[in-house]
């Protein structure tokens, strides 16, 4: 009896303890969601998710567990995944919502994955959100989403009422950019400038909206930062940018000039040397060695030249490595892994992978520099800093980890 008593007062805790991450809700419908939010007077948080999309699962495992996160969205929010795909492994509370879906998506225009949607008490969509992020960041987003100053939807409404509200146009710019919404941006950001002029977007508190607003070189964005680069160059640096005009400029011409001819449907090789002076010569005032040693590798990773994918990274790193994110010297580092039996390969990667880490050790780094140790020959090194990868896993990474550890111990590949 002594004992069941025990178990009957831990049952309790274990629970609790279970469910310090965002509650989202079962077995329900839109009727019964709306009903309870209005009660509650809070509003609606939707994860617009797919199963086979991997941000979306990065999301559910390491962000919405935790507890910081948890207190947040449940104190201010009703919450509800919706799973816009189906599978036949479906549970019946996920069939329940199928046509929900379709009607979210159309509705919404749900297009990109996840897509996070918040909605009055009242039910009414007010913002949007596209693409996961840490939890910090990914709170003071939804943060934006309870405040009519800054939520999406109002803003929109608000701007179309107003468009020469100049602080109405900069607030719709940045909601849009949350919500991957470029036309709504370039637009507001448009009225921006020719609400405050050039020398008003000139300013060290403007100059992260003027580089929003390049997405082409027509824009009225571009034509600014070109015939002010010196200026443009100087209001980043007073910013703690990494990037230059040229970055900005040489960006947007690559989009433009050179992704089309690697996108679907392009065949043949590509000169990229004959490319560059192309570029070059009809624009003048752009340096296009980064853009051009990125596309570089872009295109071999593509053809699954390895060696000349290695080459082209390097080059890239050389002539732009203030560009160059921990993010960024990862992925790099991942894609020899993953496809390069190389030994020049496998030691630039490294390099890269080490260079990663200087920023602050993540995990995920971590296992990238130790899977490519391994795969180098150094196994005894490779199994001290994949313990120590493990050790800073996250919960929904740790059996991943954990197998990779153990066959590294054993001795057998870590990679197909």
């Amino acid at each position: 009896m002594r004992k069941l008593l025990a178990l009957l007062f831990i049952i309790p805790f274990l629970a609790m303890g279970q469910e310090k991450g965002i509650h989202f809700e079962h077995n329900s419908n839109w009727e019964k969601i709306k009903s309870k939010a209005k009660a509650e007077n809070k509003h609606i948080f939707v994860d617009c998710f797919t199963t086979w999309c991997g941000p979306c699962r990065w999301m559910s495992e390491n962000v919405f567990p935790q507890e910081g996160v948890g207190t947040f969205f449940n104190a201010n929010f009703v919450n509800l995944k919706l799973q816009m795909d189906q599978t036949k492994q479906d549970s019946e509370d996920v069939k329940s919502w199928y046509e929900e879906a379709k009607r979210f998506g159309k509705d919404y225009e749900v297009r990109a994955y996840p897509t996070f949607l918040i909605f009055s008490p009242e039910g009414e969509l007010v913002h949007r959100m596209v693409g996961g992020g840490e939890a910090d960041a990914f709170i003071a987003r939804a943060k934006e989403g309870l405040n009519p100053e800054t939520q999406y939807v109002t803003l929109i409404k608000k701007f179309e009422a107003n468009p020469k509200d100049a602080q109405v146009a900069k607030s719709l710019a940045k909601a849009a950019e949350s919500a991957y919404d470029e036309a709504t941006a370039s637009k507001a950001i448009d009225a921006f400038v020719d609400n405050v002029g050039v020398s008003g977007v000139l300013t060290a508190e403007n100059i992260d909206l003027l580089v929003q607003g390049a997405t082409s070189s027509k824009s009225v964005s571009y034509g600014i930062i070109r015939d002010n680069m010196k200026k443009v160059d100087q209001l980043l640096a007073q910013s703690n940018k990494a990037k230059s005009s040229n970055d900005v400029l040489a960006g947007v011409l690559s989009r433009e000039l050179i992704q089309p001819k690697m996108g679907r449907g392009a065949s043949g090789a590509i000169d990229f040397v004959a490319l560059q002076k192309e570029i070059e010569q009809a624009h003048p005032y752009i340096d296009m060695r980064g853009p051009i040693a990125m596309s570089k590798a872009q295109y071999f990773a593509r053809e699954k030249n390895w060696t000349a994918f290695k080459d082209a990274v390097n080059d890239y790193l050389t002539v732009n490595p203030k560009a160059v994110s921990a993010d960024m010297l990862n992925s790099f580092a991942w894609t020899i892994f993953e496809n390069c039996e190389d030994a020049a390969c496998i030691k630039s990667a490294l390099n890269w992978s080490k260079k990663s880490l200087e920023g602050g050790e993540q995990a995920m780094f971590i296992d990238t520099y130790a899977n490519l140790l391994y795969k180098s020959g150094d196994k005894a090194n490779a199994i001290k800093w994949q313990e120590k990868a493990l050790s800073l896993a996250a919960a929904g990474e740790k059996e991943n980890y954990q197998g990779t550890l153990e066959k590294m111990k054993a001795g057998q590949p870590t990679w197909n």
